[in-house]
């Protein structure tokens, strides 16, 4: 709980991506290829979606699992450097986080991750999610046993904020608890037709409109796609030069448009604002190779409104 002042908060698992970049193709089995470039950084979720609010000025809090290996370590020094103390969830021993090795080529990534799953919370979890999350603004939401928190989050006046990324599972039946609880949910193409069974973002998100009043699909290089009011439209995507990794974007998107909400933008602002910082991501390798100051998200978001009016 951050004292008196509005704040945004999470609940998810911290991920750690090595990522292998410059690759001409991806090794079959039994061969070795070698990257041009090596980087170990913070990975995407909720903690990179967090830390990149932090950065646009918006106090951010953080539940999140953090045993005691290198891993942790490392992710530990990794936060601190960007002025954040996560609350942590974790009383055991060993990994508690997600691990990925990211293989990228001109074309696109490849992933090979281990984590811990999706244990249940302890109690003692499920109280000190609550306790790290009560008062917030705004919740960002992903799957993991904390839907309880997440519903006393709700009745008490935070608006909710899904992004649950790519799951073999992701179906209508199975995620109906948190689309029905949800304010908000931000997939990707992939995502929103694998959720809804649709063959097209614009089949996806007339499926989304029973659950949203305000639903989006992420169309990648295309911008991203809204409905309001029964009116649909793309907000275009937002240039910052040659597209070096798509790694994380789609968290650096949330963090923009979570900031949009933040600060009561209307909706396609919160889409257009969404564009520019996942438009800057993509410039570099990783979620956090590359971001935005508050001031340069401004500065953008005006010239680009411009630009399109």
């Amino acid at each position: 709980m951050a004292g008196n002042k509005p704040f945004a908060a999470g609940i998810g698992c911290t991920n750690i991506d090595l990522l292998y970049t410059g690759l001409s193709a991806l090794p079959k089995e039994g061969e070795e290829v070698y990257a041009k470039g090596l980087s170990l950084q913070l990975g995407g979720g909720a903690p990179a979606t967090l830390l990149l609010l932090a950065k646009l000025g918006v106090p951010t809090v953080l539940a999140t699992q953090l045993g005691d290996d290198l891993f942790s370590r490392f992710a530990r020094a990794q936060f601190r450097a960007f002025g954040m103390e996560p609350v942590n969830l974790y009383a055991g021993e060993g990994a508690a986080l997600n691990v990925s090795a990211c293989l990228v080529t001109a074309r696109d990534r490849s992933f090979v991750s281990f984590g811990p799953g999706d244990p249940a919370p302890t109690d003692a979890a499920l109280q000190a999610a609550y306790e790290a999350c009560r008062g917030a603004k705004l919740v960002l939401m992903q799957p993991g046993g904390f839907l309880p928190v997440y519903e006393t989050l709700k009745a008490e006046g935070a608006a909710l904020v899904l992004d649950c990324g790519w799951r073999e599972d992701l179906t209508l039946a199975s995620f109906k608890p948190y689309l029905e609880l949800a304010d908000y949910y931000t997939p990707n193409r992939k995502e929103a037709c694998k959720l809804t069974g649709a063959d097209t973002p614009q089949e996806a998100i007339s499926v989304l409109a029973r659950y949203f009043a305000h639903p989006l699909v992420k169309l990648d290089r295309g911008g991203c796609l809204g409905l309001e009011a029964g009116r649909l439209f793309t907000v275009g995507p937002v240039d910052f030069g040659a597209a070096v990794d798509a790694t994380g974007a789609g968290d650096a998107f949330s963090a923009g448009f979570l900031y949009g909400l933040f600060h009561g933008y209307a909706f396609a602002d919160c889409l257009l604002l969404g564009n520019c910082t996942g438009g800057k991501c993509v410039s570099a390798v990783g979620c956090l190779g590359a971001s935005l100051s508050e001031g340069e998200l401004l500065a953008r978001f005006q010239k680009e409104q411009a630009r399109r009016a």
